[in-house]
């Protein structure tokens, strides 16, 4: 029996159809496109990532949760408002009762009488040493502090969602890569097995394949579970299962063309920064309010009331009156000097804030700016790593066939080859994912930025429908 038909060379043909070198050193479309046509094959069209990022803009829980609780905090303007506005209220009340009177002149008497009436009183704040106004001021800043912390939301949702984009892609290329390799680690373990029936290779061979392939069958159920994971995430981040996804492309267009100019857009205008600005305006605003109680107050009150039976049966009687009033506080048993006083402190912890937020910001430009140069030299590294294992691969196959290499070099050139394209199909994932880090890190990752197609939410709608209402329980949105 020739020695060529027992060769591992045999199956060549087959194993350059797995791992065609060209299509994964050319990029990550390609090497996704051969490992998803595997995948999820019912679906009619292919997913992008924007067809994902505007699912998750529309429709993730947590998104949606903050933005109603912007909702919630439009509300805190038209509460503030009330205290330019009168307080009406309306009395009334009805009773009975009896008198027994006895005097020596007149004798014994009973009255019978049914009190009843009705009244009205305003309440009108005339001066409140600025509480009002400042209360106000503070309301449409935590307004303000509300949107740029929805903003900062719609960033993490995004990049959350493109994150779990590419790593169900990733794991999906090498869940596909390692299941090839493990039919490629199959057809040599049958080679070797058959060389070594005919004597031309050891038992050691054999088991230096079985265990090759017991490996590579462990490294297919860990990426398995490790897209499992994946899909999971972003049924979570999405909210909807993964079906054929589009190759995701980096959005490097959309970033600042230095890491100084990153730095001096993310501390100038980023949603997080901006909220702790707005933060410190209303902690200083509440100094305001608090040290407004020390102050003197000035209202006026109107009562209208009609009265009935008050002394004796059947008379009536109707009163209006106006009366201004002055409150002067003396003191206040200390309270409301600690309550300045811990507002004041109040309003030293956003400031500091303030400066922890900047750090935090700066450390997360530099983190991301330096993690896409660095996926990006991985990207030409695996490249070149992916074409030397091909080659080494190939040519330690030639050289087995003739007797230079063992059954062991093979196996290790074809594992070599396997984690090359793994490593590859990582850094091609980490640069996409590092574009989105960078802008979010600058600040603006927003539908707007990328060109969503989904309608854009506009916070300040509510904020104007809420603002200058001044009765009405249901929400704008009907509830």
């Amino acid at each position: 029996m020739p020695r060529r038909d027992y060769s591992p060379h045999m199956r060549r043909p087959v194993i350059r159809r797995n791992y065609n070198t060209k299509s994964v050193g050319g990029g990550l479309a390609a090497i996704l496109a051969v490992a998803l046509a595997g995948g999820w094959t019912t679906a009619v069209s292919a997913q992008t990532m924007e067809s994902a990022l505007s699912r998750a803009y529309s429709g993730n829980p947590t998104l949606n949760a903050q933005r109603a609780s912007v909702r919630v905090t439009n509300e805190n303007v038209p509460q503030a408002l009330s205290g330019y506005r009168p307080r009406i209220t309306a009395s009334a009340d009805i009773g009975a009762s009896i008198t027994d009177t006895n005097l020596p002149s007149l004798g014994n008497s009973t009255a019978r009488l049914g009190p009843r009436g009705a009244g009205v009183q305003i309440d009108q704040n005339i001066f409140d040493s600025g509480k009002t106004r400042s209360s106000v001021s503070q309301a449409e800043s935590q307004v303000l502090g509300a949107r740029a912390t929805l903003r900062n939301t719609e960033q993490n949702v995004l990049l959350d969602a493109a994150t779990s984009y590419m790593n169900v892609l990733r794991d999906t290329a090498i869940l596909s890569l390692n299941r090839n390799n493990v039919e490629v680690l199959e057809e040599q373990l049958r080679q070797t097995r058959d060389r070594f029936q005919v004597g031309e290779v050891t038992r050691t061979d054999v088991a230096q394949a079985e265990a090759r392939l017991s490996s590579a069958q462990s490294q297919a159920i860990l990426a398995e579970s490790n897209l499992k994971t994946s899909i999971a995430r972003y049924r979570q981040n999405v909210g909807a299962e993964p079906k054929q996804l589009a190759p995701g492309r980096p959005i490097e267009n959309l970033l600042p063309k230095s890491l100084p100019a990153a730095l001096t857009t993310a501390l100038t205008g980023h949603p997080a920064i901006i909220a702790s600005l707005h933060g410190v305006d209303a902690a200083e605003l509440q100094v305001k309010v608090t040290e407004a109680d020390l102050y003197p107050v000035l209202g006026v009150r109107g009562i209208v009331q009609q009265r009935y039976d008050t002394q004796q049966f059947g008379d009536n009687r109707f009163s209006a009156s106006v009366v201004g009033s002055l409150t002067i506080p003396i003191y206040e048993g200390g309270q409301v000097y600690s309550r300045t006083r811990q507002a004041k402190e109040t309003a030293g912890q956003r400031r500091i804030e303030v400066d922890t937020q900047r750090d935090t910001v700066r450390a997360a430009v530099v983190s991301a700016w330096g993690g896409l140069d660095a996926a990006k030299a991985q990207i030409i590294a695996a490249q070149a790593q992916v074409q030397a294992a091909s080659t080494a691969l190939a040519g330690v196959r030639e050289e087995a066939k003739v007797g230079q290499r063992t059954t062991l070099d093979v196996l290790n050139a074809q594992q070599e080859l396997v984690l090359a394209r793994s490593t590859l199909v990582t850094a091609q994932r980490d640069r996409v994912v590092a574009s989105y880090a960078v802008l979010s890190a600058v600040g603006r990752l927003s539908a707007e930025t990328l060109k969503l197609k989904t309608e854009s939410y506009d916070a300040r709608r509510h904020y104007d429908q809420v603002k200058g209402l001044l009765w009405g329980t249901q929400t704008p949105d009907g509830r």
